[in-house]
């Protein structure tokens, strides 16, 4: 599968984005589809993550509440009320395996290429 990012932004606090990651190739046997994010020097940060099969949908603490991440292709993530602190290189990935966390980037087979979110204070 070849994911597409696309959706960043400047935004303003409390502002909101919608995020699409748009797949192309073997989509029908995904396991999950996530978003992570990274800041300079940082590790790369689970963000939301949905199951492919069931649509289970999983969710940092940090953006519970705030973050809507939706089936389908595009795979969308909706942020609403955003802070200064989600300012980051957003990317979303896909894997067709089920070993591991969903929270986990390592487990992450497939990326797609980075989309810059700034949220200005």
């Amino acid at each position: 599968v070849q994911l597409q990012a696309s959706g960043g932004g400047l935004v303003q606090t409390g502002g909101s984005l919608r995020l699409s990651c748009a797949a192309s190739g073997n989509t029908f046997n995904l396991y999950g589809v996530a978003w992570f994010r990274q800041t300079s020097g940082a590790e790369r940060e689970f963000v939301a993550a949905i199951h492919w099969t069931t649509s289970t949908t999983f969710y940092a603490d940090s953006v519970k509440g705030r973050f809507t991440i939706s089936r389908g292709n595009p795979v969308s993530l909706i942020m609403n009320s955003l802070k200064p602190e989600d300012t980051a290189v957003y990317f979303c990935a896909a894997r067709y395996n089920g070993r591991g966390s969903l929270f986990s980037a390592q487990t992450y087979d497939y990326w797609g290429q980075g989309t810059q979110v700034t949220v200005s204070s």
